[in-house]
């Protein structure tokens, strides 16, 4: 068997055509949606980037026991147990955060792997003195920052050499996604994990590609939308969205030279294709930008998926409308290449669903650490937050003490205790670290970074776009009860419960 596993990074399902999209032209996704089955009902799991492929390379749910971090001793990967059982795998990826602390332990699962350089802030390009005073011409004063290792600064010194076409990360990524397959194509029994951090922000991406999306905006660079309500004015709006058209745009036409490569080699016939994003992102919808901060409405957590399998060629073109989540990634990949699925997976092999339309899930459960816990049984979502989003009894469990891009602080882990084993961790004891103040993750991915925390319910059926809240009695005791036994059965810890007034 064969498998190409592409995924993006902050693709909003609602931009791409195949989806409903109208205003990005996204002609080699409508291309992809024929060659695939499209799914239309599929949810992350946890948030953001790292804990989001941790779902997908373990098949269980990361935020109920901790934030962003690497994975874990006990975790079960998909490509390290691919390997085992005599399948192939190499990663293709500029998502930097796999090279950070916490995210170390991912790309070390595979058999080889690639690293393109320069997306976002990763830590490339050495400039000791920057020209600052050029840069803060250039660039918006919400993007600008004179630190050493501020993100805005590490990206604008990579952005210097970063500026035609082929000097792009992503662009460099499908190069050698196509270099492995021109290599590997006639071998057997091996998986290509394609990825890319685009379109996550900042959204830059080559000048020909901004063609069909004009703006009146006559300021400086200004494509990076900060993490928080929409204060900007509608001309910087308008030039933000046609931004991210147009590195939506840049991706499109990546999909389209991999689509070309599987035409021109009759790929079809003899290998699988699966293409998603990590969760969505927000272009001023709710009168928000990005994730994380805000309740996570369906622009961020019902996102795109794309599958082909040779076996199911004659589905091609059709839709499921079947739940899915992110978790189910992993035992379907396992059972692409028949491998055993372990017991601790919570996630469901996708395969009968590419077969026929049936029903895998019930309901799914999503989030970030912290904050609210978000449940859907596909007609409606429910956002769940505590009453008091810093009371205490929140913990990471955890034998991996990383932060996005730093270790556990001192402070945090002198509080530290050494928990019995969870149900998961297969015998292993753990860390139980207070979410505190103390932690660098709690401003930046927990309970402080959280901002309109009311719990609210939607009837996605008329209300798609989440914009009328609704008081449904019967409804709401229906996915609370979803709800409380996902998480029983997703190991989640007592406090949790407590913490949202859940039975245990």
């Amino acid at each position: 068997m064969r498998t190409i596993f592409l995924l993006l990074d902050s693709l909003n399902r609602r931009t791409l055509e195949p989806y409903g999209g109208a205003a990005i032209k996204t002609p080699n996704f409508n291309r992809l949606a024929r060659r695939c089955v499209t799914f239309e009902n599929h949810y992350v799991g946890s948030l953001p980037c790292m804990p989001a492929r941790r779902d997908m390379q373990t098949g269980r749910l990361n935020f109920l026991h901790r934030g962003w971090g690497p994975l874990e001793p006990f975790d079960d990967s998909f490509a390290a147990l691919l390997h085992r059982h005599g399948t192939y795998s190499h990663l293709v990826s500029d998502h930097y955060h796999y090279w950070g602390d916490g995210g170390a332990t991912y790309h070390n699962r595979y058999d080889t792997y690639e690293f393109i350089r320069g997306q976002e802030r990763d830590p490339w390009k050495a400039m000791v003195q920057p020209p600052l005073e050029r840069f803060r011409e250039m660039y918006h004063p919400s993007q600008f920052s004179d630190e050493r290792r501020h993100k805005f600064s590490a990206h604008m010194i990579n952005r210097e050499f970063i500026r035609d076409y082929g000097d792009f990360p992503s662009v460099q990524c499908f190069a050698a996604g196509l270099a492995f397959l021109e290599a590997n194509r006639s071998a057997d029994n091996w998986l290509l994990h394609l990825e890319t951090f685009d379109p996550h922000e900042p959204f830059h991406a080559p000048a020909e590609f901004r063609n069909d999306y004009p703006t009146g905006y006559q300021g400086p660079i200004f494509d990076w939308p900060p993490y928080r309500r929409v204060t900007e004015t509608l001309e910087e709006c308008e030039e933000l969205r046609a931004n991210y058209a147009a590195i939506v745009a840049l991706c499109d036409h990546e999909v389209g030279r991999l689509l070309d490569y599987m035409d021109l080699h009759r790929m079809w016939d003899d290998t699988a294709l699966v293409v998603t994003t990590d969760h969505g992102f927000l272009l001023g919808e709710h009168s928000w930008w990005s994730k994380n901060v805000m309740p996570c409405y369906d622009e961020v957590a019902h996102i795109p998926l794309f599958i082909h399998h040779p076996d199911y060629k004659s589905r091609a073109g059709e839709r499921r409308t079947g739940l899915t989540q992110t978790t189910d990634l992993m035992p379907t990949l396992m059972e692409f290449h028949g491998a055993p699925i372990p017991a601790d997976v919570t996630g469901h092999s996708l395969m009968p669903l590419i077969k026929e339309e049936t029903v895998l899930h019930e309901g799914a459960i999503y989030g970030v650490f912290g904050s609210a816990v978000n449940v859907t049984d596909g007609r409606y979502t429910l956002f769940l937050y505590p009453e008091d989003m810093h009371r205490g009894e929140l913990f990471q469990y955890t034998l991996m003490p990383m932060h996005m891009r730093e270790l556990f602080a001192i402070p945090e882990l002198q509080e530290a205790q050494l928990a019995p084993p969870l149900p998961h961790t297969k015998g292993a004891p753990v860390l139980k670290v207070p979410a505190t103040p103390k932690s660098p993750n709690y401003k930046l991915h927990g309970p402080a970074a959280q901002q309109d925390t009311r719990t609210v319910m939607f009837d996605l059926k008329v209300d798609p776009g989440q914009e009328h809240p609704i008081e449904d009695a019967a409804a709401k005791a229906r996915l609370l009860g979803t709800m409380t036994e996902l998480m029983r059965r997703n190991g989640a810890p007592p406090e949790y419960f407590d913490r949202l007034g859940l039975p245990r």
